[in-house]
């Protein structure tokens, strides 16, 4: 098999990578097509077939089911257990297997587009469903009572307001009340959902327990509680590293692995962070690095806390995909360091670590430092306050000449991550990066 340095193009030859590996069309919205294209073959087959409106009778059961569907659908694939499942299955596969194949099982993470698809059609289909409420109570040939219309219109309220917070530039604007919508709009609707499917059942006489809705909103229910249930405060030991960034240490439970993160809070009703769990080999508990990048980062580094709100499960993240090459590249800028140390410790792989950072030892302190000399003793460290900003895409090529990787991963912010990958990925080198989904 060919080598990638071998297969390595200049960015002024034109190909149709330039195209197909742009980020406009990056998986996660392949796969958000694919549901969409899936839900307009179902509604036009169903038009023929009379099975959305009979003889201009709009039939609600069948069309408040697919909705419903859809947003089980939605819910379920972002459930923690179902995520580290699609990470778990994606990885089964082999290094001996063919490059290609390997590159599109490491794209798993994209199941975001699933999620927002899924979550955008199941709205949609609500949309069908009042509106075929409303037709159908103007002509007298629907059962739909005044409490079941004025819910279902509740539900497309929250819904709506759902949606506008998740739009790409608002999420990232106003991320806080992004995650407080879908937090408290989401159990709303949950509720509403519960109160709609009970009442339209009961409008029509059929007993709730015995329909394929009552499983979805089953399983929906469990999904969203099932974190909640976990929901404990624990002791941590906080080493503030810089006035920057600042080390938690937490030794509770089992040993995360290496690619995942948990759910950190300091008010568990309002406010959650993700954080990279970097476990440290031969001894129990896990660290993660938190850096200044906003008010609620910036109190837990100026004021250390002794305790602090974990929920949920530990849930794997981008860069566990590493175990399906045979070597590994990776890219960190800034505080993306935290989550590729568990890998340099963990040597699963063989990697070569380009970090890009201001003042390492002063913002991350020397010990740090010191344990990703010894981690990975050919680092590329680049100091930018000494040097400036590099061109990583560049720094990256000259790299893989001489450290024959088969993928590279990226942990920087979204504009730079984005143009890595991109860069990359048009040359013919599997690349992966955050995607920013939520």
């Amino acid at each position: 098999m060919k080598t990638l340095n071998s297969e390595l193009k200049t960015a002024s030859n034109f190909s149709i990578a330039d195209i197909t590996r742009h980020p406009s069309l990056m998986e996660y919205r392949r796969l958000a097509f694919l549901v969409a294209i899936a839900n307009i073959a179902v509604f036009v087959l169903g038009l023929r077939s009379g099975l959305w409106v009979n003889d201009n009778i709009f039939q609600l059961m069948q069309i408040a089911d697919i909705a419903l569907i859809n947003l089980t659908l939605a819910i379920l694939i972002r459930q923690q257990r179902v995520v580290n499942f699609l990470f778990w299955f994606a990885t089964r596969i082999p290094t001996s297997w063919p490059l290609w194949i390997r590159w599109g099982a490491g794209k798993i993470f994209h199941f975001g587009g699933i999620h927002s698809a899924g979550a955008v059609s199941g709205s949609l289909w609500l949309v069908f469903l009042f509106v075929g409420m409303l037709i159908n109570y103007r002509n007298g040939t629907d059962n739909s009572s005044i409490l079941t219309l004025s819910l279902t219109f509740s539900m497309l309220a929250c819904m709506g307001g759902m949606i506008v917070f998740a739009i790409g530039p608002i999420r990232a604007k106003y991320h806080d009340l992004f995650e407080r919508s879908h937090r408290f709009l989401g159990w709303t609707l949950l509720i509403l959902f519960w109160l709609q499917t009970i009442s339209i059942n009961y409008d029509n006489d059929i007993s709730f327990v015995k329909t394929a809705a009552f499983l979805c909103l089953l399983l929906i229910s469990l999904s969203i509680i099932s974190p909640w249930l976990t929901l404990k405060k624990v002791p941590v030991k906080s080493t503030r590293l810089s006035n920057h960034a600042v080390m938690l240490d937490f030794n509770y439970g089992d040993t995360p692995f290496p690619g995942s993160s948990n759910a950190l809070s300091l008010s568990p009703l309002t406010e959650w962070h993700s954080f990279a769990n970097i476990p440290i080999p031969g001894r129990e508990g896990y660290q993660q690095i938190v850096s200044r990048s906003g008010d609620w980062t910036g109190k837990l580094i100026d004021n250390p806390p002794e305790h602090i709100w974990v929920k949920g499960i530990t849930t794997s993240g981008v860069a566990r995909i590493e175990v399906l090459f045979k070597k590994i590249l990776y890219v960190g800028t800034g505080s993306g360091i935290g989550p590729i140390l568990p890998h340099l410790f963990a040597k699963n792989v063989p990697s070569q670590l380009i970090w890009s950072t201001r003042s390492p030892q002063d913002n991350y302190g020397q010990k740090l430092y010191e344990d990703i000399i010894k981690s990975s003793p050919n680092a590329v460290i680049w100091d930018t306050d000494l040097k400036g900003k590099p061109d990583l895409t560049e720094l990256s090529l000259k790299t893989l000449e001489t450290f024959d990787a088969e993928a590279v991963i990226v942990i920087s912010n979204q504009k730079l991550t984005r143009k890595l990958v991109y860069d990359l990925e048009r040359r013919g080198i599997p690349a992966y990066g955050a995607i920013w989904d939520s």
